[in-house]
C-alpha cells in the first residue's frame, strides 16, 4: 500500500450531523445514472455503503440477483445491516473491505458502485483499476463523487466561502481530493478504463424544509464531527473560525433567498467483454 492510502483519512467520520445526510440519499438521488442499466438478475458490489439506505434500493432493484456491501469502517456496517432487515431484503451481504485491494476474484460481479467514495481514497486511480478488475466483462463501474471547489450557493455570505475554503485545505490534508467529481475521467482512463460515459448532476436546496435540513447538518458538523476535530487539531482552523462558519451555516438557511447547488461528477464504465 502506498504512502498516500496510509495516510487518506476519512474527513467525515460517522457523527449524527454527518450520518444525518447520508441516511437521506437514495438510489434515485444518487445513483439515477445507473438505474437504466440495472437487471433484476445483477450481482452488485457496493463500495462505502456507509449506512445502508442506497444499498437496500439496489438490492430491491435487483430480486433475482444480490448485493455485497462494504466499507472501510466497520461500525457503520451495522447500521446498514438494520436497514437491510427493516425492508425485509434478503439478497444482500456486508463486509469490511479496501477499495484499494478488494478481496474478491477476477470478473466477480455485473456492477460495481461507489458513491461518494473516491474523493476520500489516497489512490483513486488504484482503487478505480480495482473495481475494474472484480467486475465481469460486459458489466458496469458506476462512481458519483461531489465536487467541492464547483459547489455554489446564494447570496455570497462570507462565512460560506470561509466554510469551502476550510474544507478543501482540511479534506486535501488527510489525503483525499475533494474536487474528486471533475477528475472521475481522468482517473479511469488512468487506470485503463476506455468504454466510459462521463455525466453530472447536482442536488440543489431552496424550499425552507431543504434549506433548514442542509444548513442546520452543515452548522452541527462544522463544530462537533471528526471534520471539525480535524481543522483544529491539524491547524486549519480555531474553535472560534469553526463557530464563525457554523453560524454562516445557520445565517444561510434563515434567508428567503438562499439556494445551494451541489455538483456531482458521474461516470459509468462497460468493462471490455
Amino acid at each position: 500500500m502506498s504512502k498516500a492510502q496510509e495516510t487518506a483519512v476519512y474527513t467525515h467520520g460517522h457523527h449524527e450531523s454527518v450520518l444525518r445526510s447520508h441516511v437521506w440519499r437514495t438510489a434515485a438521488n444518487s445513483a439515477a445514472y445507473l438505474l437504466g442499466s440495472l437487471k433484476p438478475h445483477m450481482r452488485i458490489l457496493d463500495i462505502g455503503c456507509g449506512p445502508g439506505t442506497i444499498t437496500a434500493d439496489l438490492a430491491a432493484l435487483v430480486p433475482d440477483g444480490h448485493v455485497t456491501a462494504v466499507d472501510h469502517a466497520p461500525g457503520i456496517l451495522d447500521q446498514a445491516r438494520g436497514v437491510a432487515t427493516e425492508r425485509g431484503l434478503e439478497n444482500v451481504d456486508f463486509a469490511v473491505a479496501d477499495v484499494h485491494a478488494l478481496d474478491y476474484p477476477d470478473d466477480t460481479f455485473c456492477v460495481v458502485h461507489a458513491h461518494q467514495v473516491l474523493q476520500h481514497v489516497g489512490d483513486p486511480v488504484q482503487a478505480l483499476r480495482e473495481m475494474h478488475r472484480v467486475t465481469r466483462p460486459g458489466g458496469y463501474i458506476a462512481v458519483r463523487d461531489a465536487d467541492y471547489a464547483a459547489m455554489t450557493w446564494y447570496p455570497e455570505l462570507p462565512g460560506m466561502t470561509d466554510w469551502q475554503d476550510l474544507y478543501l485545505r482540511v479534506a486535501r490534508a488527510n489525503g483525499g481530493e475533494p474536487a474528486a467529481g471533475r477528475r472521475l475521467k481522468a482517473w479511469a482512463l488512468r487506470a485503463g478504463i476506455t468504454d466510459i460515459t462521463a455525466t453530472s448532476s447536482t442536488w440543489t436546496f431552496a424550499k425552507e424544509e431543504e434549506r433548514a435540513w442542509w444548513s442546520g447538518l452543515w452548522a452541527d458538523r462544522t463544530l462537533a464531527s471528526a471534520y471539525a476535530e480535524r481543522a483544529t487539531e491539524g491547524g486549519h482552523a480555531t474553535t472560534e473560525e469553526l463557530r464563525a462558519v457554523s453560524d454562516a451555516w445557520r445565517e444561510w438557511g434563515r434567508r428567503e433567498d438562499g439556494w445551494f447547488s451541489v455538483l456531482h461528477g458521474e461516470i459509468l464504465c462497460r468493462k471490455d467483454v
